[in-house]
């Protein structure tokens, strides 16, 4: 309803949010300019195109419509190198070997040409860095954003002045450390963060439960790495009974995902099953379910329950044709492929293997 004041200032907010990752619209212009033909002049007299490559060359016309040797937008270029990596790098290469005709039109031994290669995985890191930029949490957002105006420096002050403010800079740091391979230093981070908080009130923190719960996670989440199961299976059990004790839901189900994962890594593979099949009415996503049915078909098939592993592998590459994750499609087709070979079904168990090799190529 657009008459309402909160429905327009949500609008507003929305609008600042994407200004604020990908820039303003006026830095994107595209040009409709350029000949196609030579993508459609090859298999003009033969049988009609699988959906599969219309799809392909829908986005190689989209790419070729681009002026050629036009740059990105700088701020482009940032957003996507920062949401990428590494991947970065190979995106790319791949964009300058679309501009070589002769290479582009060349065939493979299989038949497949490398321009569908090409375009397939165009296509992959696009939808990767889609989800990226939705999964990226709105603290990260928000540091990016005032870090590029000015550098942030967190004093004593400020931090008594906004502990809001200090929270997210330095989980933000605790993040990061952990995603560089700092596990220990992200773990004694979290837990000086933690002592502070404990001692703020919450007049300073309004959230404070739901906070020293994150930071549970994230102690839990740094022992993982370093091998302590013990202790991080202690810190998500904490993270849990905070977020029951007081109806936090993502709370709830981030701690029974942690908690999973740790019984999963130490082979009690029932009690992740247990914990995992509590956390299914919570998942939000098909992305989502795709992974939570595919751990717990996997610790089902440790455990020999091949028809158990076989219904969940099949729920899962449902959720990942609804999600459009060509990575779990090919997980999920090799979990069922695995529990009907397990099951004797080898016909079947060969199909689903050969379906997962089709998305292994174009991944």
């Amino acid at each position: 309803r657009p008459d309402y004041k909160d429905f327009r200032l949500g609008i507003q907010k929305a609008q600042e949010a994407i200004d604020n990752s990908v820039g303003s619209p006026s830095s994107v212009k595209l040009e409709n300019k350029g000949d196609l033909s030579f993508f459609y002049i090859r298999d003009e007299n033969l049988a009609p195109k699988s959906k599969a490559q219309l799809r392909r060359q829908k986005q190689a016309s989209k790419m070729q419509n681009k002026k050629v040797g036009e740059e990105e937008p700088k701020a482009n270029k940032v957003v996507l190198r920062e949401l990428l990596g590494e991947l970065y790098s190979d995106k790319e290469y791949m964009e300058k070997l679309l501009k070589d005709d002769d290479l582009s039109q060349t065939s493979t031994s299989s038949g497949t040409t490398i321009l569908d290669l090409i375009m397939s995985g165009i296509a992959f890191l696009d939808t990767r860095t889609e989800f990226w930029r939705q999964q990226k949490p709105i603290y990260a957002r928000e540091r990016d954003r005032r870090m590029r105006e000015r550098n942030w420096k967190i004093t004593r002050e400020q931090e008594r002045a906004s502990p809001t403010k200090y929270i997210l800079y330095t989980l933000e740091e605790i993040d990061q450390m952990l995603a560089s391979g700092n596990a220990e230093d992200s773990q004694k981070k979290a837990k000086k963060l933690l002592v502070t908080v404990e001692n703020w009130t919450k007049l300073d923190v309004p959230n404070k439960e739901e906070v020293i719960g994150n930071l549970y996670s994230c102690i839990g989440n740094a022992q993982i790495e370093l091998g302590d199961m013990t202790k991080a299976l202690e810190n998500h059990k904490n993270d849990l009974e905070l977020a029951q004790e007081h109806n936090l839901i993502d709370a709830k189900s981030r701690a029974l995902d942690n908690i999973g994962r740790v019984y999963a890594r130490i082979g009690q593979f029932a009690d992740a099953v247990e914990v995992w099949m509590e956390k299914i009415p919570l998942a939000k996503t098909s992305l989502e379910r795709t992974w939570l049915f595919h751990e717990i078909g996997r610790c089902h098939l440790e455990l020999s329950n091949n028809e158990a592993a076989r219904d969940f592998g099949e729920k899962s590459l449902s959720c990942s044709e609804e999600s459009g994750d060509e990575e779990w499609k090919m997980n999920a087709s090799v979990l069922v492929a695995q529990a009907e070979m397990k099951l004797n079904n080898y016909r079947a168990g060969v199909i689903y293997f050969e379906k997962a090799l089709e998305k292994a190529v174009l991944l």
